[in-house]
């Protein structure tokens, strides 16, 4: 009997988003208590329930949500053995039935559960603080008509978010404005509905959308479809990173739209969404010459072949650099100084106040030089990024040229992306959640590409 690669990758892929939850939630303050007293989280169990669960093993709805998670998981594996009985359609629709089930309780309520706590209590917990936090308030001094590049964060929630000496940010809004400005439309309406808004709503809007077109970037194959479909809905990072709010997922939509647009003959739609991928966070200009050379075909080409093409590239590609253009210049004019600061110096460690070394990377050998004071000082990580970098982005166009597909593009485009974020300054673990993404994204979009 056939043994199903989709069956173990999903077990693997639960076991680990379940335990890093747990440790994730076991260490916030008072978790347990919060859960059972909110009434729409935890309130309507009764007492004689909450004292069984007690506090020591995760809150009663962690738990009941990864029993149902492993339950789904029971289902499909024995569904997955019927492949031979039943139709290839009905073994299919069954599959991806129960894994949304299983998203839904590990990714979606878990998402909702901590939003609806943080709105029960401080305005800084159950968040993350520049993609929840600092976003929400950048939303709001957008809607005010102010620059959230020149606006302090001292005097809000996002200055008792975290350690006093990592509070770097509060003078600087590290994210490019198609965050909050693509932010501002569901805040408003989440406010007049509801009366308060989490930035996770925008999130998870996003992140539903995106899994919805992940099985149309496969040709073919369904099992690739839930195989890419469960790599990125339960990305073991990326997921945790939409459940507490930090903004990878945000950038992740747009690239996926746009992919799913150019395999169906849609250049000029599919680079507006790459546009707006940039003009959110600079992780996305990796993917920009790759996906460049995808837009002139689908086939190899010699590079005496290029200058001809250039109007073809201009044609299909304008929308994306005018959109990019269209929230970005307008910062620019209105305060570029205070900008570049916060979206370049900061991150750089050449502003004022800036981000410390940080991650996993090649700054811990820097670090173990014992030659800083301290991770705050400066030193030249553009050097070995640079290094690194130019003859890696030559080597790729190249190799682009000669296999150019989608697939290949966001490929070489997560591993630019992977040399110069472990060369940099830092390498947070949401780095490498996005980059999982792209690299699943780089191999089951495996076929297609923008034809002549």
């Amino acid at each position: 009997m056939r043994r199903s690669l989709d069956v173990l990758i999903l077990f693997l892929l639960i076991t680990a988003r379940l335990r890093i939850n747990s440790f994730a939630e076991a260490g916030l303050f008072e978790h347990f208590a919060n859960v059972v007293r909110h009434p729409w989280v935890g309130g309507w169990l009764p007492p004689a329930a909450i004292n069984a669960f007690g506090p020591w093993f995760g809150d009663p709805v962690f738990l009941l949500l990864a029993a149902v998670s492993l339950l789904a998981m029971l289902l499909y594996a024995l569904v997955d053995l019927l492949q031979e009985r039943w139709r290839a359609e009905t073994i299919y629709r069954l599959k991806m039935g129960l894994l949304g089930v299983i998203l839904a309780v590990l990714l979606f309520l878990p998402a909702l559960k901590l939003a609806l706590l943080r709105h029960d209590n401080l305005p800084h917990s159950y968040s993350h603080d520049g993609g929840v936090i600092q976003t929400e308030i950048a939303i709001a001094y957008f809607l005010e008509g102010r620059n959230p590049y020149r606006e302090s964060y001292a005097g809000t929630p996002m200055a008792e978010w975290g350690f006093p000496e990592f509070r770097t940010a509060l003078e600087h809004y590290p994210y490019l404005p198609a965050t909050f400005v693509l932010s501002a439309p569901v805040r408003v309406v989440s406010q007049a509905l509801f009366g308060w808004y989490d930035q996770r709503f925008t999130y998870l809007l996003l992140m539903l959308l995106t899994l919805v077109l992940l099985p149309g970037l496969v040709s073919g194959n369904r099992r690739d479809g839930l195989l890419l479909t469960m790599l990125i809905g339960l990305n073991p990072i990326m997921g945790l990173d939409v459940v507490f709010g930090q903004n990878d997922s945000f950038v992740l939509a747009w690239v996926v739209l746009g992919l799913w647009l150019l395999r169906r003959g849609r250049p000029g739609w599919s680079a507006v969404c790459l546009g707006l991928a940039c003009a959110s966070k600079p992780t996305a200009w990796f993917l920009v010459p790759f996906w460049g050379l995808a837009l002139l075909a689908d086939r190899p080409f010699a590079w005496r072949e290029l200058p001809s093409r250039l109007p073809l590239l201009w044609r299909r590609g304008w929308p994306g650099l005018l959109v990019f253009l269209g929230f970005v210049v307008p910062y620019l004019a209105w305060d570029a100084n205070a900008f570049v600061d916060d979206v370049w110096r900061w991150a750089a460690g050449t502003a004022a106040t800036h981000y410390q070394i940080w991650g996993w990377g090649f700054a811990n050998f820097v670090l173990a030089t014992g030659a800083l004071p301290d991770r705050f000082a400066y030193w030249p990580f553009w050097i070995p990024e640079l290094v690194v970098g130019l003859p890696l982005l030559l080597y790729l166009l190249e190799r682009q040229r000669r296999t150019n597909t989608l697939g290949h593009a966001v490929w070489h485009g997560a591993l630019l992306l992977f040399a110069f974020a472990y060369f940099s300054r830092f390498l947070n673990e949401n780095y490498l959640g996005f980059l999982l993404a792209l690299f699943a994204l780089g191999y089951f979009a495996e076929e297609g590409g923008m034809g002549d």
